[in-house]
């Protein structure tokens, strides 16, 4: 069986980064869906109905590949949120993780090619802050980095700096769990082999 061609419905750069890391040849293509919460959808809820409508969205454009798509949140007290809109915004969400655990969770969704069935699975983490003081907070989304990610910051950059622990995948953090891809593929009927993909 021929491999079909892989994907990416994400801007993400560092998703991108992970899937070369994995030595899976992929392009880009990214999805432009709205991100509204729905009244009464879990995080685990929302970030699967986004993955799968973005994976969607984009396999009508590439019919014979494999289309991976993904959709990450930060819950702090059950509350969702997703990228800040303005420094304020990021500030104030920087502010309210100081000192405290929350949890991201991360949704993946495989299309294609085809018209087969779109698989999706979410992956959770919980992530550790310190304490942040009010100047540490300005400093950071000063730099810029907190606006294009859930939360308002980003673990593998300079947000490295804010963390003390991460419980679970450190890679549902950035945005697209290693070992949920790796599950995701195999419910698809494609094995992971290091470097490529193989059917099973």
């Amino acid at each position: 069986m021929t491999v079909p061609p892989l994907v990416l419905a994400s801007a993400s750069p560092r998703r991108t980064e992970l899937l070369t890391r994995l030595g899976l040849a992929h392009t880009v293509d990214p999805a432009h869906v709205a991100e509204d919460h729905l009244a009464g959808e879990t995080p685990e809820e929302h970030v699967e109905r986004l993955a799968r409508a973005k994976a969607a969205a984009v396999a009508l454009r590439h019919p014979d590949a494999l289309v991976l798509a993904g959709d990450t949140v930060v819950v702090r007290d059950g509350a969702i949120l997703g990228k800040p809109a303005t420094q304020e915004e990021a500030k104030s969400m920087l502010t309210s993780l100081s000192g405290r655990t929350h949890t991201v969770v991360s949704g993946l969704a495989l299309a294609g090619p085809g018209a087969g069935e779109v698989h999706s699975r979410h992956d959770t983490a919980r992530v550790r802050f310190r304490r942040l003081a009010a100047q540490e907070v300005a400093e950071y989304v000063a730099t810029g980095e907190p606006m294009d990610k859930a939360g308002g910051y980003g673990i593998q950059g300079m947000g490295g700096a804010l963390v003390t622990g991460v419980e679970g995948d450190y890679y549902t953090v950035v945005g697209l769990p290693v070992s949920g891809l790796v599950a995701l593929l195999a419910a698809a009927g494609w094995r992971y082999a290091f470097g490529g993909l193989r059917p099973f």
